[in-house]
């Protein structure tokens, strides 16, 4: 855990919990896996990923969570982003768990149509694990892979930039659930669960390999920051009222 969002070297510490909260926020809500409130022994997760607006730093995430009942999963990216943008998704509940999936949905509230299927035979997602496993540490021995750049705010143009470096560090690697052992899995008869102009429509899904797909997601322009509000804790709303309004909401979507 890093001590700051901030590329550094030597000037921020690596080991840290001040801004622990963050890393928490990575996985449950950029990749969207956490335990349910009340569940007892890891039975049961929510699935709720919140898709950036725009695909300009991000582009997909992952990330697995390990109960006494075996590994929870989830996993999404956006494909084709300069075409007819696709949202594909797929998680896995492991047996006598439980997964409950909050169906994609624009930051309006606006809903859309969602493809779901499930494994008629399950895989083996131990071996899936493993190849992605070797393939990672490939990767990372390489050193070929890294990420040569980092995101800086930059408040002459007010968006975030990016700024190559001379070295890199940490080395992106596919989720598990999209590595090509499990490209052959025989899937179910698809079915469409229709958008609503509702929020929160869920979908209870029990122990096995899911795959989601919403065509044609809408992806819009990265949303330039108003001058001096770029930092929540740039707005006086922030510090001097006792609402906090939507700085701790929990919205559908978000920028970064």
């Amino acid at each position: 855990l890093w001590e700051s969002w901030w590329r550094s070297e030597d000037l921020y510490s690596h080991n840290h919990p001040m801004l622990g909260a963050s890393s928490e926020w990575m996985v449950s809500a950029v990749a969207g896996l956490e335990l349910e409130p009340t569940t007892t022994g890891g039975r049961e997760v929510q699935f709720w990923p919140r898709f950036p607006n725009s695909a300009s730093t991000l582009n997909y995430a992952g990330a697995t969570q390990g109960t006494r009942r075996g590994d929870f999963a989830i996993a999404w990216e956006f494909v084709d982003l300069h075409q007819d943008t696709m949202l594909h998704i797929r998680a896995y509940v492991p047996p006598d768990g439980k997964g409950v999936l909050r169906l994609p949905e624009y930051r309006n509230g606006e809903g859309v149509d969602s493809i779901l299927k499930k494994a008629l035979v399950l895989p083996d997602i131990e071996k899936a694990k493993q190849l992605s496993d070797d393939v990672c540490r490939s990767r990372r021995k390489s050193k070929l892979y890294g990420f040569g750049y980092n995101w800086e705010f930059d408040k002459r143009t007010m968006l975030w930039m990016k700024f190559n470096r001379n070295k890199s560090i940490g080395t992106p690697c596919r989720h598990f659930l999209f590595h090509s052992h499990l490209d052959n899995v025989e899937w179910g008869n698809p079915i469409t669960a229709p958008g609503t102009s509702e929020n929160g429509v869920e979908v209870i899904l029990a122990p096995g390999l899911y795959d989601v797909v919403i065509n044609d997601w809408k992806l819009e322009p990265e949303v330039k920051a108003m001058d001096q509000e770029w930092r929540i804790g740039d707005r006086k709303e922030y510090y001097l009222s006792e609402d906090l309004g939507p700085y701790c909401s929990d919205s559908d979507s978000f920028d970064w």
